[in-house]
């Protein structure tokens, strides 16, 4: 019988959403500069509903329950198709726009399609998703099993298929069943606070005065494209390889955006992933703690590998020391969840995440390939006063597709315009100081 309780990681994740209001997504472009099948998209549209994508979070009655996954397949919603064409000039625009329609993973829905029509005749689709029923690779996966039409029901109940005195009791007994384990990562957790504090403190960052605002804001994000076959020849020139490259190109933006310590270097959470085929978790990743010199980095690579082929083999040798933390998940307050991030990632982390190869079918939500694919991870309901206050945000997701290595990149910086066009600049600067170029939407 398939367990349907959420992993620890996974009610995190969705505590985490509650307690803030943030909502984190990942969110797929695909521009077609030839007509698109419509008929193809709504059968691509039909299909993704199932899978990672087809549930909910159905949450516990007990305050220190674990929450349960229910069904929900098919689609959510209707595909959503621009009233009138806009010009190309405006497609960045309008991926912003669509990346803050609100996805919710207990409510629903948790993922929509939209489509714009462009006066140049090409045509934008873009899927946005919660992060609370998939991660990076779970998209992917979901995508190719909605291309192929090879979907996957995973059975789990209906919802409020348990009453309310079964649900107690059940979730009682596991309560209770969990609290040798908890007690363990309570003492984990003040291994872990002590220690970080005696870590290299990161530089002050400079911060808005308008740090009480709750001003809403959408959060700068841009898409980085590079050709694969320069992006590679450029990595081992300077004796790395992909992985180190899209680290040093990570640290070169942090460095850019004052997210330092005090010496230079630049702390990278990288996301690497242990999914299997039938995974279930939303979010099967460990997480690795990287130090990058970004201006080493930009003339050798060879130590930002060595680096990270170290922090890679101690995670498969050891448990990453967070994931101890895990069995504390049910019992944490709400007005601790938000302070248990800097508990677990540091002051000022740089978000690393790499898909790695992705399959050429991912362009071919239609049935054809579109000419041009972008990828990035964003929030939702980002308010000002909490982005400033928790020092701003820098989030990297890559991936190897259709020939080009594709990076998204969202990005905020407190005491700063930031903004699209000078994200775009800095990326570029970063990208020449390595000799490459590219595409930056």
């Amino acid at each position: 019988m398939r367990d349907d309780r959420l992993a620890h990681i996974d009610q995190a994740t969705f505590l985490s959403l509650r307690a803030t209001g943030q909502a984190q997504v990942v969110q797929l472009v695909w521009v077609y500069d030839h007509p698109v099948d419509h008929v193809g998209l709504k059968r691509f549209h039909e299909n993704f509903g199932y899978g990672l994508a087809g549930r909910r979070i159905e949450r516990s009655p007990l305050p220190c329950g674990r929450h349960r996954w229910i069904s929900s397949t098919g689609p959510a919603s209707d595909i959503d198709v621009a009233g009138e064409p806009r010009p190309r000039a405006e497609l960045s625009d309008w991926i912003d726009e669509r990346s803050q329609v609100p996805v919710d993973p207990e409510t629903g829905p948790g993922w929509h399609l939209g489509v714009l029509p462009m006066t140049d005749g090409s045509t934008a689709v873009t899927l946005v998703a919660s992060h609370c029923l998939m991660d990076g690779l779970g998209l992917a996966q979901t995508l190719v099993e909605a291309i192929t039409g090879s979907v996957r029901e995973f059975d789990y109940p209906a919802p409020n298929a348990r009453t309310r005195g079964r649900a107690l009791a059940e979730d009682a007994r596991e309560a209770l069943r969990g609290l040798g384990a908890a007690g363990r990562a309570v003492a984990a957790a003040v291994t872990l606070a002590r220690r970080r504090r005696h870590e290299t403190p990161p530089k002050p960052s400079r911060r808005s005065p308008a740090v009480n605002s709750d001003e809403i804001v959408v959060v700068p994000a841009v898409s980085v494209l590079v050709d694969l076959t320069e992006w590679d020849r450029v990595a081992e020139r300077i004796g790395g390889n992909s992985h180190s490259l899209f680290a040093g190109f990570s640290a070169g933006l942090a460095s850019g955006m004052d997210r330092c310590r005090a010496d230079g270097t630049v702390d990278l959470v990288l996301a690497l992933s242990d999914r299997t085929w039938d995974d279930t978790r939303a979010n099967a990743l460990r997480f690795a703690d990287v130090n990058i010199d970004p201006v080493r980095a930009a003339d050798d690579l060879s130590q930002a590998r060595t680096t990270i082929r170290t922090a890679v083999a101690a995670l498969r040798d050891d448990p990453d020391e967070t994931f101890a933390l895990q069995p504390l998940t049910p019992f944490i307050p709400r007005r601790a969840v938000r302070r248990l991030g800097a508990t677990v990632f540091g002051t000022l982390p740089v978000s690393c995440s790499s898909v790695g190869e992705l399959p050429e079918a991912g362009l071919q939500i239609d049935g054809t390939v579109a000419e041009h694919g972008y990828l990035r991870a964003v929030d939702q309901n980002v308010r000002r006063s909490q982005i400033e206050r928790g020092g701003g945000q820098l989030v990297l997701v890559a991936g190897r597709v259709g020939g080009k290595m594709n990076i998204g990149v969202t990005a905020y910086q407190p005491g700063v315009a930031t903004t699209k066009p000078r994200l775009r600049a800095l990326a570029a600067d970063v990208l020449a100081g390595y000799g490459i170029t590219g595409e930056i939407l």
